[in-house]
């Protein structure tokens, strides 16, 4: 997905400024496409520019006023083109899972205290998912729109789900008493990085 394609979403669901936009990002669009508030606006400057959305004119003109923008033809028709094109998935990049493959040569110093601070991280964002599924997705909702929002609030849950799970088994591996006593993994990595 691309941060042009969002904001037309966003813009389509809803003329907005680029304030309201941005909070708007931060509460729904943002937990699967983030953005700053600067690339919000430069990307409506480009949006703009391209034709494809356009600002609302203003009851009052004043200086300094927000603008508010909406969607043209040419912008439904670009999201329209985009949303039926097919797209193959994009390979898994986290850090989180490349630092602990680096742990495994260098030594673990760190990273149960992060890993326990993610683990608190998909914790909370697990259950703000499922307050909003709650609060914005009763049963009976037959709509395709609604059903479309709740399927893609429903991708964000299992994938905090399955960070929960992994999380708290990586921790439950690493502090788990080896052969040799009580969580001896840090010493079996650094005795394996002297002998190479």
């Amino acid at each position: 997905m691309s941060l042009p394609h969002a904001i037309l979403t966003a813009l389509l669901e809803k003329p907005s400024s680029g304030l309201e936009l941005t909070r708007r990002f931060d509460r729904s669009i943002g937990y699967f496409w983030s953005a700053t508030h600067q690339q919000i606006y430069r990307e409506l400057g480009r949006l703009e520019r391209d034709g494809l959305i356009r600002a609302l004119p203003s009851a009052t003109a004043t200086r300094g006023q927000k603008k508010s923008y909406e969607v043209l033809p040419e912008g439904r028709a670009e999201l329209a083109r985009w949303t039926a094109a097919g797209q193959d998935p994009k390979p898994m990049r986290d850090a989180l899972l490349l630092r602990l493959r680096a742990a495994a040569v260098v030594g673990t110093d760190g990273i149960e205290e992060d890993l326990r601070r993610h683990l608190a991280l998909h914790r909370n964002r697990l259950a703000e998912y499922e307050e909003i599924e709650c609060r914005d997705f009763p049963p009976g909702s037959d709509a395709i729109e609604d059903r479309l929002r709740h399927v893609v609030l429903r991708a964000g849950i299992d994938l905090e789900t399955f960070w929960t799970r992994w999380l708290a088994r990586a921790l439950d591996e690493l502090t788990a008493p080896g052969p040799n006593g009580p969580s001896d993994l840090a010493d079996e990595v650094h005795d394996r990085a002297g002998e190479a």
